[in-house]
């Protein structure tokens, strides 16, 4: 017989006779939680209530299968999952919860026999990291790793939920996906296994579940370590289930396996999940609250990464700044840190005290290896103190680049999204930044049609894109999601045509202002650091310190700006660069001859100013 087995954070879910078994046998294991609203069949608060629902359960079971006609059941209910402030509330039982896995006794051993898994990755650069979380278990585990979908034992699909969009595309894949199964299992014989990962998984559980049973696995940001007992359990026909929401995990316990091992980027996660609770987001409900990573295990990654070659590191977060590692006590060491706000700014959330901030962690992380790029994403304005700042203006190999997500220009819309700032205390800390770094790129997010926006105020997002004139900008229509405090407190009444006009009209805008931002740069001489060859042609392609792509040719150049002999251009490789054509998306550009942060920094010979291009 077919069941569920489930660890939910909305924990309302239907089970079968085998799990009501083990439920019974093996609850001194404390790992599946029954509590008040835990079982849709009933509502169970001691552990007599447990055993007593166990007996009439299996016994109805029974009386149905020595029926004639035998029925299964067909559907699954979940109860509405708690909001933020029962999960909150909860803290202190989740965290003495095991984190030993359930022994179950029909469950096939975890190892996954050199099976091959497919990973479909959607959404934010946190779900690439992610993948490469879960490919570091899965392969130490038994598991293979395949690019044919076709090819594939198991399909990963990591899903992300900010947009309705992205959920509209996962939708359509899972029903491509579970077209190539059952072709798979009709022509081959083989059968393929299909799991929803990430926040569409926490957030959608129920009609993930019901919706033409799509998939065979569904796990949630925190319970990726539990994957192999997962996909045993799929092998006995089960749907698995776990979308439990941490208060502590961070995977600092699991070293990453990139997914392009070739790649001379990289990026390492510092912290996970978000408590600013702004109105439109759904972020905090999917990852949970906010907590961050040991020190010693970012920096052992980064060592890691440095040794095999990565020449730069993206440090990232749901809010990166507000990093703050409690870990050790010889962290609360005499002074107290009290978190710093820039000007201007408040937090919705008491501020955190003790442990080593975001600055201290960047100190550390750029000294690891001057030749190594250090970018991080995606912080909240609040969270620049000049501490931070002036690091990045100090030191070389921290980019001069800054997202500051201003998500709207207009002051009451800031304050229904509740970001926590004014418009005029935004444009006082960009002309603050610009004051500390001069050449610094700024780049940022833009929503349209939030819930109330009058064609006046986003006239107010138009003028701070014209002001602040940002070198990078990613713009969306509002897109209303469930348990988000907009959801409950506003209503979603711009419609889809002021959306789209507004989200048009404003892209139009970025254009034509990072346009003539990119021609400015014409002429300048930039270091590079070359990632790649180009989609376009035989050319490669990379970025320079503002983040801004750039296209040069392959050949062979100087090996420093005083050699006379040459040697080819390489994927990690710092090329100093002419620029000479630009439009809104990137650069072209001429290289000139090899180099180093360090070099280019210091003076790297003092005629590079007036080589002249060849």
């Amino acid at each position: 017989m077919s069941g569920v087995r489930c660890i939910s954070s909305s924990p309302t879910f239907g089970i079968s006779r085998k799990i009501f078994y083990n439920l019974s046998t093996h609850w001194h294991k404390r790992h599946c939680i029954l509590e008040k609203k835990s079982l849709a069949l009933h509502s169970f608060n001691t552990r007599s209530n447990i055993h007593n629902a166990t007996r009439h359960f299996c016994g109805a079971i029974n009386k149905a299968e020595s029926s004639s006609e035998k029925k299964k059941i067909k559907k699954i209910n979940f109860a509405e999952g708690p909001d933020l402030v029962d999960f909150i509330l909860n803290d202190k039982r989740s965290s003495k919860l095991s984190t030993e896995a359930e022994q179950i006794p029909y469950v096939k051993p975890f190892h996954g026999n050199n099976r091959k898994v497919y990973f479909d990755i959607y959404g934010c650069q946190m779900n690439v990291n992610d993948t490469e979380v879960i490919w570091s278990i899965l392969e130490a585990n038994g598991y293979s790793k395949t690019d044919e979908l076709l090819d594939a034992d198991v399909v990963l699909v990591i899903t992300c939920s900010i947009r309705d969009g992205a959920e509209q595309k996962v939708w359509k894949r899972l029903e491509y996906i579970k077209s190539i199964k059952l072709k798979k299992k009709q022509i081959l014989k083989r059968e393929m296994r299909i799991g929803l990962l990430g926040c569409m998984a926490e957030r959608l559980k129920q009609q993930v579940v019901e919706k033409n049973k799509l998939v065979d696995l569904v796990a949630g940001p925190d319970s990726y370590k539990d994957l192999p007992r997962l996909l045993a359990i799929t092998d006995n026909n089960e749907m698995a289930i776990n979308v439990m929401l941490s208060f502590d995990e961070t995977y600092a316990d699991v070293m990453p396996v990139r997914l392009n091992p070739d790649a001379v980027t990289a990026f390492v996660s510092i912290m996970r999940g978000c408590d600013n609770i702004c109105t439109y987001c759904i972020v905090p409900f999917t990852r949970g609250r906010e907590r961050s990573r040991p020190i010693t295990s970012i920096l052992d990654e980064i060592r890691h990464l440095s040794d095999e070659g990565v020449k730069e590191v993206t440090l990232l977060g749901q809010n990166v700044n507000s990093y703050r590692d409690i870990s050790k006590s010889e962290f609360f060491t005499g002074t107290t840190h009290v978190t710093n706000l820039a000007k201007g700014f408040k937090t919705v959330y008491k501020s955190k005290i003790g442990g080593l901030r975001f600055s201290d962690l960047l100190d550390k992380v750029s000294l690891i290896n001057s030749e190594m790029r250090i970018r991080f994403t995606s912080p909240h304005p609040k969270d620049f103190p000049d501490e931070v700042l002036q690091l990045i203006a100090e030191r070389p190999n921290i980019c001069n680049t800054l997202h500051l997500p201003a998500q709207s220009g207009n002051s009451r819309i800031l304050e229904r999204m509740r970001r926590g700032y004014s418009r005029e205390a935004y444009l006082e800390l960009v002309e603050h930044v610009r004051t500390i770094i001069p050449n610094v790129s700024l780049t940022s997010d833009f929503i349209v049609g939030f819930c109330g926006e009058t064609e006046e105020e986003f006239n107010d997002t138009l003028s701070l894109m014209e002001i602040v004139k940002y070198n990078m900008a990613y713009m969306f229509a509002y897109s209303m999601r469930e348990k988000t405090k907009a959801h409950r407190r506003y209503e979603d009444d711009v419609s889809a045509k002021d959306k789209s006009y507004r989200l048009k009209k404003l892209i139009q805008l970025y254009r034509t202002e990072v346009e003539k931002i990119n021609q400015a740069q014409i002429g300048q001489q930039q270091l590079i650091l070359v990632e790649g060859i180009s989609k376009r042609g035989n050319n490669f392609q990379g970025r320079n310190d503002g983040n801004t792509k750039v296209i040069i040719p392959n050949g062979a150049i100087p090996e420093n700006c005083h050699s006379v002999n040459s040697k080819s251009i390489m994927p990690g490789d710092y090329v100093v660069v002419q620029i000479c054509n630009a439009n809104s998306q990137l650069l072209t550009g001429i290289p000139l001859y090899h180099s180093s942060i360090s070099e280019f920094t210091i003076s790297d010979c003092d005629n590079r100013k007036h080589r002249a291009v060849k």
